[in-house]
Protein backbone atom coordinates (compact mmCIF):
# COMPACT_ATOMS: atom_id res chain seq x y z
CA UNK A 1 0.00 0.00 0.00
CA UNK A 2 2.84 2.35 0.92
CA UNK A 3 4.56 1.58 -2.37
CA UNK A 4 1.37 2.38 -4.25
CA UNK A 5 0.96 5.62 -2.35
CA UNK A 6 4.57 6.61 -3.03
CA UNK A 7 4.22 5.75 -6.72
CA UNK A 8 0.99 7.76 -6.87
CA UNK A 9 2.64 10.78 -5.28
CA UNK A 10 5.59 10.53 -7.61
CA UNK A 11 3.28 10.36 -10.63
CA UNK A 12 1.32 13.35 -9.38
CA UNK A 13 4.55 15.27 -8.71
CA UNK A 14 5.83 14.42 -12.21
CA UNK A 15 2.59 15.66 -13.77
CA UNK A 16 2.83 18.93 -11.85
CA UNK A 17 6.47 19.39 -12.85
CA UNK A 18 5.69 18.64 -16.49
CA UNK A 19 2.76 21.06 -16.48
CA UNK A 20 4.95 23.70 -14.90
CA UNK A 21 7.59 23.13 -17.55
CA UNK A 22 4.98 23.50 -20.28
CA UNK A 23 3.68 26.72 -18.72
CA UNK A 24 7.24 27.96 -18.44
CA UNK A 25 7.88 27.11 -22.08
CA UNK A 26 4.75 28.99 -23.12
CA UNK A 27 5.82 31.99 -21.06
CA UNK A 28 9.29 31.79 -22.60
CA UNK A 29 7.77 31.73 -26.09
CA UNK A 30 5.82 34.89 -25.28
CA UNK A 31 9.04 36.73 -24.47
CA UNK A 32 9.62 37.35 -28.20
CA UNK A 33 7.55 38.13 -31.28
CA UNK A 34 8.59 38.04 -34.93
CA UNK A 35 7.21 40.43 -37.54
CA UNK A 36 7.77 40.24 -41.30
CA UNK A 37 7.74 43.60 -43.11
CA UNK A 38 7.85 43.99 -46.90
CA UNK A 39 7.90 47.39 -48.67
CA UNK A 40 7.46 47.87 -52.39
CA UNK A 41 10.66 49.95 -52.88
CA UNK A 42 13.47 51.04 -50.53
CA UNK A 43 14.17 54.29 -52.38
CA UNK A 44 10.77 55.82 -51.58
CA UNK A 45 11.57 58.66 -49.13
CA UNK A 46 8.24 58.40 -47.31
CA UNK A 47 8.71 54.68 -46.69
CA UNK A 48 12.31 55.19 -45.59
CA UNK A 49 11.12 57.59 -42.89
CA UNK A 50 8.24 55.29 -41.95
CA UNK A 51 10.62 52.34 -41.65
CA UNK A 52 12.80 54.29 -39.21
CA UNK A 53 9.76 55.15 -37.09
CA UNK A 54 8.61 51.51 -37.13
CA UNK A 55 12.00 50.31 -35.92
CA UNK A 56 11.89 52.91 -33.14
CA UNK A 57 8.48 51.67 -32.00
CA UNK A 58 9.81 48.12 -31.81
CA UNK A 59 12.81 49.24 -29.72
CA UNK A 60 10.60 51.24 -27.36
CA UNK A 61 8.33 48.23 -26.85
CA UNK A 62 11.31 45.99 -26.08
CA UNK A 63 12.60 48.47 -23.49
CA UNK A 64 9.18 48.88 -21.87
CA UNK A 65 8.21 45.20 -21.70
CA UNK A 66 11.36 43.11 -22.03
CA UNK A 67 9.70 41.28 -24.93
CA UNK A 68 12.13 40.91 -27.81
CA UNK A 69 10.85 42.06 -31.20
CA UNK A 70 12.48 40.44 -34.21
CA UNK A 71 11.57 42.52 -37.25
CA UNK A 72 12.56 41.33 -40.73
CA UNK A 73 12.25 44.28 -43.16
CA UNK A 74 12.80 43.53 -46.85
CA UNK A 75 12.60 45.32 -50.20
CA UNK A 76 10.21 43.88 -52.81
CA UNK A 77 12.06 45.81 -55.55
CA UNK A 78 8.76 46.78 -57.21
CA UNK A 79 8.06 43.12 -58.06
CA UNK A 80 4.86 41.46 -56.91
CA UNK A 81 6.28 37.98 -57.46
CA UNK A 82 9.27 38.87 -55.26
CA UNK A 83 6.92 40.13 -52.56
CA UNK A 84 4.82 36.95 -52.72
CA UNK A 85 8.01 34.92 -52.20
CA UNK A 86 8.98 37.14 -49.26
CA UNK A 87 5.64 36.45 -47.61
CA UNK A 88 6.12 32.72 -48.13
CA UNK A 89 9.53 32.99 -46.46
CA UNK A 90 8.13 35.03 -43.55
CA UNK A 91 5.54 32.33 -42.90
CA UNK A 92 8.15 29.54 -43.09
CA UNK A 93 10.24 31.44 -40.51
CA UNK A 94 7.30 31.45 -38.11
CA UNK A 95 6.45 35.16 -38.19
CA UNK A 96 3.62 36.04 -35.83
CA UNK A 97 2.28 38.83 -38.06
CA UNK A 98 2.99 40.40 -41.44
CA UNK A 99 3.18 44.11 -42.33
CA UNK A 100 2.87 44.55 -46.09
CA UNK A 101 3.20 47.60 -48.33
CA UNK A 102 1.79 46.10 -51.54
CA UNK A 103 3.61 46.39 -54.85
CA UNK A 104 0.26 45.98 -56.63
CA UNK A 105 -2.75 46.72 -54.46
CA UNK A 106 -4.99 44.64 -56.74
CA UNK A 107 -2.82 41.55 -56.23
CA UNK A 108 -3.31 41.14 -52.48
CA UNK A 109 -5.32 37.95 -52.90
CA UNK A 110 -2.30 35.62 -53.13
CA UNK A 111 -0.77 37.06 -49.97
CA UNK A 112 -4.08 36.85 -48.13
CA UNK A 113 -4.52 33.18 -49.10
CA UNK A 114 -1.02 32.34 -47.83
CA UNK A 115 -1.68 34.18 -44.58
CA UNK A 116 -5.08 32.60 -44.01
CA UNK A 117 -3.75 29.10 -44.64
CA UNK A 118 -0.99 29.70 -42.06
CA UNK A 119 -3.27 31.67 -39.70
CA UNK A 120 -0.89 34.66 -39.73
CA UNK A 121 -2.55 38.13 -39.52
CA UNK A 122 -1.66 40.86 -42.04
CA UNK A 123 -1.38 44.62 -41.59
CA UNK A 124 -1.38 46.27 -45.01
CA UNK A 125 -0.12 49.84 -45.10
CA UNK A 126 0.22 52.79 -47.50
CA UNK A 127 -1.29 50.85 -50.44
CA UNK A 128 -4.83 49.80 -49.68
CA UNK A 129 -6.06 46.45 -51.07
CA UNK A 130 -9.46 46.46 -52.71
CA UNK A 131 -12.42 46.21 -50.35
CA UNK A 132 -13.38 42.71 -51.53
CA UNK A 133 -9.96 41.40 -50.47
CA UNK A 134 -10.06 43.16 -47.11
CA UNK A 135 -13.39 41.51 -46.32
CA UNK A 136 -12.08 37.99 -46.83
CA UNK A 137 -10.81 37.54 -43.25
CA UNK A 138 -11.18 39.20 -39.87
CA UNK A 139 -7.40 39.28 -39.29
CA UNK A 140 -6.66 41.73 -42.12
CA UNK A 141 -6.01 45.42 -41.40
CA UNK A 142 -5.05 48.59 -43.27
CA UNK A 143 -3.11 51.62 -42.04
CA UNK A 144 -2.83 54.72 -44.19
CA UNK A 145 -3.79 58.34 -44.73
CA UNK A 146 -7.06 59.50 -46.22
CA UNK A 147 -6.00 60.41 -49.77
CA UNK A 148 -8.89 62.83 -50.25
CA UNK A 149 -7.99 64.69 -47.07
CA UNK A 150 -4.34 64.92 -48.21
CA UNK A 151 -5.42 66.47 -51.51
CA UNK A 152 -7.89 68.88 -49.96
CA UNK A 153 -5.21 70.14 -47.55
CA UNK A 154 -2.77 70.53 -50.45
CA UNK A 155 -5.34 72.47 -52.47
CA UNK A 156 -6.17 74.60 -49.43
CA UNK A 157 -2.50 75.61 -49.00
CA UNK A 158 -2.57 76.97 -52.55
CA UNK A 159 -6.01 78.57 -52.31
CA UNK A 160 -5.10 80.33 -49.08
CA UNK A 161 -1.95 81.70 -50.70
CA UNK A 162 -3.94 82.94 -53.70
CA UNK A 163 -6.58 84.58 -51.50
CA UNK A 164 -3.85 86.34 -49.54
CA UNK A 165 -1.99 87.49 -52.64
CA UNK A 166 -3.05 86.40 -56.17
CA UNK A 167 0.38 87.32 -57.53
CA UNK A 168 1.94 84.61 -55.35
CA UNK A 169 0.60 82.06 -57.87
CA UNK A 170 -0.41 84.18 -60.87
CA UNK A 171 3.12 85.22 -61.70
CA UNK A 172 2.38 87.17 -64.89
CA UNK A 173 -0.81 88.78 -63.61
CA UNK A 174 -3.01 87.58 -66.48
CA UNK A 175 -5.74 86.32 -64.15
CA UNK A 176 -5.03 82.61 -64.70
CA UNK A 177 -2.69 80.27 -62.77
CA UNK A 178 -1.06 77.89 -65.25
CA UNK A 179 0.09 74.63 -63.69
CA UNK A 180 1.72 71.28 -64.45
CA UNK A 181 0.84 68.10 -62.60
CA UNK A 182 3.15 65.32 -61.41
CA UNK A 183 1.27 62.09 -60.70
CA UNK A 184 2.21 58.87 -58.91
CA UNK A 185 1.53 55.41 -60.30
CA UNK A 186 -1.50 55.15 -62.54
CA UNK A 187 -2.78 52.12 -60.59
CA UNK A 188 -2.32 53.61 -57.12
CA UNK A 189 -5.56 54.75 -55.50
CA UNK A 190 -3.86 57.64 -53.68
CA UNK A 191 -2.48 59.03 -56.93
CA UNK A 192 -5.91 59.10 -58.56
CA UNK A 193 -7.64 60.62 -55.54
CA UNK A 194 -4.93 63.20 -54.80
CA UNK A 195 -4.99 64.38 -58.41
CA UNK A 196 -8.76 64.74 -58.48
CA UNK A 197 -9.26 66.50 -55.16
CA UNK A 198 -6.32 68.90 -55.16
CA UNK A 199 -7.62 70.35 -58.43
CA UNK A 200 -11.25 70.23 -57.31
CA UNK A 201 -10.37 72.11 -54.12
CA UNK A 202 -8.78 74.91 -56.13
CA UNK A 203 -11.86 75.12 -58.35
CA UNK A 204 -14.21 75.09 -55.37
CA UNK A 205 -12.23 77.95 -53.83
CA UNK A 206 -12.49 79.99 -57.03
CA UNK A 207 -8.81 79.92 -58.00
CA UNK A 208 -8.59 80.45 -61.80
CA UNK A 209 -6.40 77.59 -63.04
CA UNK A 210 -5.33 76.17 -66.38
CA UNK A 211 -3.49 72.90 -66.86
CA UNK A 212 -0.56 73.08 -69.27
CA UNK A 213 0.45 69.43 -69.07
CA UNK A 214 0.99 66.53 -66.68
CA UNK A 215 2.73 63.20 -66.44
CA UNK A 216 3.19 60.04 -64.41
CA UNK A 217 6.49 59.98 -62.51
CA UNK A 218 5.67 56.95 -60.30
CA UNK A 219 6.43 58.79 -57.03
CA UNK A 220 10.08 58.96 -58.17
CA UNK A 221 12.31 62.01 -57.85
CA UNK A 222 14.50 61.33 -60.90
CA UNK A 223 11.52 60.61 -63.17
CA UNK A 224 9.85 63.83 -62.03
CA UNK A 225 13.05 65.75 -62.65
CA UNK A 226 13.24 64.46 -66.23
CA UNK A 227 9.62 65.42 -66.90
CA UNK A 228 10.05 68.88 -65.42
CA UNK A 229 13.16 69.54 -67.49
CA UNK A 230 11.17 68.67 -70.61
CA UNK A 231 8.29 70.92 -69.57
CA UNK A 232 10.60 73.85 -68.87
CA UNK A 233 11.78 73.59 -72.47
CA UNK A 234 8.22 73.37 -73.82
CA UNK A 235 6.71 76.09 -71.59
CA UNK A 236 9.66 78.28 -70.59
CA UNK A 237 7.60 81.37 -69.76
CA UNK A 238 4.24 79.83 -68.86
CA UNK A 239 4.58 77.43 -65.89
CA UNK A 240 3.55 79.15 -62.66
CA UNK A 241 2.76 76.21 -60.41
CA UNK A 242 3.78 72.56 -59.96
CA UNK A 243 1.26 70.35 -58.17
CA UNK A 244 2.79 67.03 -57.13
CA UNK A 245 1.17 63.91 -55.68
CA UNK A 246 4.12 63.51 -53.30
CA UNK A 247 7.22 65.29 -52.01
CA UNK A 248 9.81 63.24 -53.88
CA UNK A 249 8.36 64.28 -57.23
CA UNK A 250 8.07 67.92 -56.10
CA UNK A 251 11.74 67.84 -55.13
CA UNK A 252 12.57 66.27 -58.49
CA UNK A 253 10.86 69.19 -60.24
CA UNK A 254 12.85 71.56 -58.04
CA UNK A 255 16.05 69.74 -59.04
CA UNK A 256 15.23 70.33 -62.70
CA UNK A 257 14.52 74.01 -62.12
CA UNK A 258 17.82 74.49 -60.33
CA UNK A 259 19.72 72.45 -62.90
CA UNK A 260 18.24 74.47 -65.78
CA UNK A 261 18.93 77.73 -64.01
CA UNK A 262 15.25 78.75 -64.10
CA UNK A 263 14.87 82.25 -62.68
CA UNK A 264 11.07 82.10 -62.79
CA UNK A 265 9.71 81.84 -59.20
CA UNK A 266 7.54 78.79 -59.92
CA UNK A 267 5.66 77.54 -56.85
CA UNK A 268 5.68 73.86 -55.88
CA UNK A 269 3.59 71.79 -53.46
CA UNK A 270 3.88 68.17 -52.40
CA UNK A 271 2.42 65.68 -49.93
CA UNK A 272 4.07 63.53 -47.18
CA UNK A 273 6.24 66.02 -45.25
CA UNK A 274 9.43 64.03 -45.72
CA UNK A 275 12.43 65.53 -43.90
CA UNK A 276 13.92 66.85 -47.17
CA UNK A 277 10.63 68.45 -48.16
CA UNK A 278 10.09 70.08 -44.77
CA UNK A 279 13.59 71.54 -45.00
CA UNK A 280 12.79 72.85 -48.50
CA UNK A 281 9.62 74.48 -47.13
CA UNK A 282 11.66 76.06 -44.33
CA UNK A 283 14.09 77.44 -46.91
CA UNK A 284 11.28 78.78 -49.11
CA UNK A 285 12.03 76.42 -52.00
CA UNK A 286 8.67 74.62 -51.63
CA UNK A 287 5.43 76.45 -50.90
CA UNK A 288 4.09 73.61 -48.77
CA UNK A 289 3.46 69.94 -48.13
CA UNK A 290 1.09 67.78 -46.05
CA UNK A 291 2.14 66.03 -42.84
CA UNK A 292 0.86 62.51 -42.17
CA UNK A 293 2.10 62.23 -38.55
CA UNK A 294 4.43 59.32 -39.21
CA UNK A 295 4.95 58.60 -35.52
CA UNK A 296 1.31 57.65 -34.94
CA UNK A 297 1.19 56.02 -38.39
CA UNK A 298 4.08 53.71 -37.48
CA UNK A 299 2.69 53.15 -33.98
CA UNK A 300 -0.64 51.97 -35.44
CA UNK A 301 1.13 49.46 -37.72
CA UNK A 302 3.26 48.13 -34.88
CA UNK A 303 0.50 47.99 -32.27
CA UNK A 304 -1.92 46.13 -34.55
CA UNK A 305 0.75 43.58 -35.49
CA UNK A 306 1.95 43.29 -31.91
CA UNK A 307 -1.54 42.79 -30.48
CA UNK A 308 -2.34 40.10 -33.03
CA UNK A 309 0.99 38.39 -32.34
CA UNK A 310 0.34 38.35 -28.58
CA UNK A 311 -3.36 37.56 -28.73
CA UNK A 312 -4.52 40.92 -27.34
CA UNK A 313 -7.67 42.75 -28.56
CA UNK A 314 -6.46 45.26 -31.14
CA UNK A 315 -9.15 47.86 -30.49
CA UNK A 316 -8.06 48.23 -26.88
CA UNK A 317 -4.88 49.86 -28.24
CA UNK A 318 -5.78 51.27 -31.67
CA UNK A 319 -8.97 53.03 -32.74
CA UNK A 320 -10.13 51.38 -35.94
CA UNK A 321 -12.79 52.23 -38.48
CA UNK A 322 -15.00 49.23 -39.16
CA UNK A 323 -12.69 47.04 -37.11
CA UNK A 324 -10.06 47.06 -39.89
CA UNK A 325 -8.92 50.56 -40.90
CA UNK A 326 -6.72 53.19 -39.27
CA UNK A 327 -6.40 56.63 -40.89
CA UNK A 328 -3.48 58.78 -39.75
CA UNK A 329 -3.93 62.44 -38.84
CA UNK A 330 -2.78 65.06 -41.37
CA UNK A 331 -1.97 68.77 -41.33
CA UNK A 332 -0.62 71.47 -43.65
CA UNK A 333 3.10 72.28 -43.52
CA UNK A 334 4.01 75.79 -44.68
CA UNK A 335 6.66 78.35 -43.78
CA UNK A 336 4.09 79.98 -41.49
CA UNK A 337 3.21 76.74 -39.67
CA UNK A 338 6.90 75.89 -39.19
CA UNK A 339 7.56 79.29 -37.62
CA UNK A 340 4.68 78.98 -35.14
Amino acid sequence: MRRKMVCGCLCLLSAVVLAGCQDGAEQEEKKSIRLGVSVYRWEDAFLTTLRTELEEKAKEYEQETGIKVVMDIVDAKESQSVQNSQVERFISLGCDALCINMVDRSAASDIIVQAMDADVPVVFFNREPVEEDMERWDRLYYVGADAKQSAVIQGTILADAYDGDPSSLDLNGDGVVKYVLLEGESSHQDSLIRTEWSIQTLKDRGVPIEKLTGGIANWDRSQASALMEQWLEEYPDEIELVISNNDDMALGALDAMERCGSARPIKLVGIDATPAAVEAVREGRLMGTVSQDLETYADAIFQIARCEAEGEPVEEHVQLEGGKYYRSAQAPVTAASLSD
